[in-house]
């Protein structure tokens, strides 16, 4: 199994059967350009600022300045938070394993075509619609069904973009990319722009709307009644009749709400609380509770191995470190769990060939016979040990009756009260309670 080659992933690509990039949570730059510049307020008081402009009467424009200080502040605003929140979505963007040119390579998902080779395993994002060509899965779908139980997925399964691997290995050919995956598809169907809903804003739009049903027509009859009836030049016909409008708009009141709610957002800035729409500082104004889900969104799930507290005679055995060094080298098990237990064992991650024994790992002083892979429905994985010919060990196993060479145990890993069931030592009781995973 060797993948595409280079020039099939640039084929398939000119071809449009690549990824397309990672679609913006946020709006656009020209979204956000118009939605703070094409209002109706904006138009009424820049047509009468270009009637003023067209006459000469400069020093009246004025008050055209508290109009581009609202827009730019509402702008600024935006723009802030859409640069945030891109930055984020650029950090927190899947990478995918596939096989490109026989050897496995780490790309961003957005790099994945059509037909690559997936390499899945445990704790990996499924990042296209795909269908299983080697190995075993289980799965977890919850965010396309919203049921929590792990799927079996084996040869010729179908796995659907959003799901995620919880164990096992295997190798994944890519049937969807773009809008065509599963989950773009429900995206799309329901993607809608929500409207902020603001009772200023409202109240404002209610005014400027009653407003601008009269100051047409307004404007024009005091147009006409300067021009005809008081006789007064262009120039001052349009001033007087500017300035009789412009009372009309409320332009300090718009601007007030600007700087109250801008004034609001600094201060939440300051506590580290991103805003990504002015005008939603008002609807939190409202909240008396803020309920967060923060798992897997600001907490990175990753684990260390705090400290070893041996339980007994067994668990506090010499051989006890090699055992579970070459059960780590022998398991293809790839959880968090397993990873801060390599990091901290220093054990390489190697795997012995598909229904083959593993090589002796750690000392050589054990070689795994079978392998069960950890399951977290059930909660445990186990490998059966063969303590390898001349080992240190021997004579102990000797004397209970096994040569070197057939001597075997099996080690499990995993929740001490799935492995031990309720006969918990005291001691494993206690350590449960504080918060400790033991190895048993």
């Amino acid at each position: 199994m060797t993948g595409l080659t280079t020039s099939e992933v640039e084929e398939r690509r000119a071809r449009g059967e690549g990824e397309t990039g990672a679609r913006s949570v946020t709006k656009s730059t020209g979204a956000i350009l118009r939605e703070n510049i094409c209002t109706l307020f904006n138009a009424l008081n820049f047509a009468i600022a270009i009637l003023l402009f067209a006459v000469g009467a400069y020093s009246n424009m004025l008050f055209i300045a508290i109009i581009i200080l609202n827009i730019v502040i509402g702008i600024v605003q935006e723009f802030k938070a859409k640069k945030l929140v891109d930055e984020l979505t650029i950090l927190n963007q899947p990478h995918a394993v596939v096989l490109r040119d026989g050897k496995e390579t780490t790309i961003e998902a957005g790099d994945i075509v059509k037909d690559d080779v997936m390499v899945l395993d445990s704790g990996k994002q499924i990042c296209n619609d795909a269908v299983v060509i080697d190995g075993r899965l289980e799965v977890n779908e919850s965010l396309l069904t919203g049921e929590s139980d792990s799927i079996d997925k084996t040869a010729g399964s179908e796995l659907y973009s959003g799901s995620s691997v919880i164990s096992g290995r295997a190798y994944a050919r890519v049937t969807h990319v773009g809008d065509e995956n599963y989950t773009n598809s429900l995206i799309n169907e329901v993607r809608q722009e929500k409207r902020v809903h603001s009772e200023l804003l409202d109240s404002m739009r209610k005014v400027t709307r009653f407003t601008s049903f009269l100051i047409i027509p307004l404007g024009v009859l005091l147009f006409v009644e300067a021009m005809f009836l008081r006789r007064s030049g262009t120039y001052d016909a349009v001033v007087s009749s500017a300035a009789a409008l412009l009372g009309m708009l409320p332009k300090g009141l718009v601007l007030l709400i600007s700087v109250s709610l801008a004034t609001g957002v600094i201060r939440l800035a300051k506590a580290k609380i991103l805003v990504q729409n002015i005008y939603s500082l008002e609807t939190l104004a409202h909240v008396d509770v803020l309920c967060l889900d923060k798992t897997g969104t600001l907490t990175d799930g990753n684990m260390s191995v705090d400290r070893i507290v041996p339980l007994g005679e067994r668990g506090a055995a010499e051989d006890s470190d090699a055992l579970l060094r070459a059960y780590l080298d022998a398991s293809e098990d790839n959880n968090v769990t397993i990873a801060a237990l390599r990091a901290h064992f220093g054990a390489d991650g190697s795997t012995a060939d598909a229904g083959q024994p593993a090589a002796p790992a750690g000392d050589g002083r054990f070689a795994a016979q079978a392998i069960i892979p950890f399951s977290s429905k059930r909660k445990w994985g186990a490998i059966t040990m063969r303590a390898a010919a001349g080992a240190a060990d021997a004579p102990r196993h000797a004397q209970e009756g096994e040569s070197a060479a057939t001597a075997t145990g099996t080690v499990f890993l995993g929740a001490p009260e799935r492995i031990l069931g309720a006969n918990l030592p005291d001691e494993a009781a206690a350590l449960m309670g504080q918060g400790l995973r033991l190895i048993a």
